[in-house]
């Protein structure tokens, strides 16, 4: 399928809130993934960011630009009937503190410490524009943005000695109700997946810019709002993050 059309089609279902039949949506690889979620940022506004995920088995990460105008304080409500699925992951993520290109070779944790200036606790809301579950193409999903919807950030933290994803506590309440706690739920090993977003976005031509967010997948596994409105998160020793969904 031509770039354009796949582009023109996802777009259509974003500003529509009608889901499209994934079958229709004919990306077969992961180069053109990545191609129509730049044309869709090209049209959505500036990129505010990155969500980078690994399953930490040794396979290559995968990612999206994310567009600054998903990327929202804690507190906010979200409405509007483009939120049907109402997936949370909670996450952790960092903020890029200065214009950082990697040249050709992967950074090191040394040298990404001194890119990031702070972390931050993180609720993404996955939201998809496919239909006609289950869709069985991993690439249409990428291009859909890897089923981003918002990202909700909480205060910034200041970036510590020692980080970890199979180290951190979070926790997820909705209407005021635990609905998961973990311990290390994220197999992902940072710094590797971050020295690997941070090469990937340069060839793409869009190296980090400072003030945009890197989350890093989530935590707690995708649960499910359904009719809740009130979710709360926390990652414990960083901080809280939270959101509403209007009635």
């Amino acid at each position: 399928m031509h770039i354009a059309a796949a582009t023109q089609l996802l777009l259509d279902a974003r500003h529509s809130g009608l889901a499209l039949d994934w079958r229709r949506l004919a990306v077969g690889d992961a180069e053109t993934a990545y191609a129509v979620q730049d044309a869709q940022l090209l049209r959505l506004g500036p990129v505010g960011g990155w969500k980078v995920g690994s399953k930490g088995d040794g396979s290559l990460p995968g990612c999206a630009a994310l567009p600054a105008s998903g990327i929202v304080a804690s507190g906010s409500e979200l409405r509007g009937p483009q939120w049907r699925m109402r997936g949370l992951e909670v996450e952790l993520a960092l903020r890029v503190g200065r214009d950082y290109d990697p040249g050709e070779q992967e950074p090191d944790e040394a040298e990404l410490r001194t890119v990031f200036d702070a972390i931050l606790p993180a609720i993404e809301v996955v939201e998809t524009r496919l239909g006609h579950p289950p869709c069985t193409n991993p690439w249409a999903g990428m291009a859909d943005l890897q089923s981003h919807g918002a990202l909700i950030i909480g205060a910034a933290q200041p970036l510590p000695a020692t980080l970890s994803l199979r180290q951190i506590v979070a926790g997820l309440h909705i209407d005021g109700q635990e609905i998961i706690r973990t311990t290390g739920g994220n197999p992902a090993e940072l710094w590797t997946m971050l020295g690997w977003l941070a090469l990937h976005c340069a060839r793409r031509g869009q190296p980090w810019r400072g003030g945009q967010i890197i989350t890093t997948g989530s935590c707690t596994g995708l649960q499910l709002a359904r009719g809740g409105r009130l979710v709360a998160a926390a990652l414990e020793g960083i901080g809280a993050v939270s959101l509403s969904f209007a009635a």
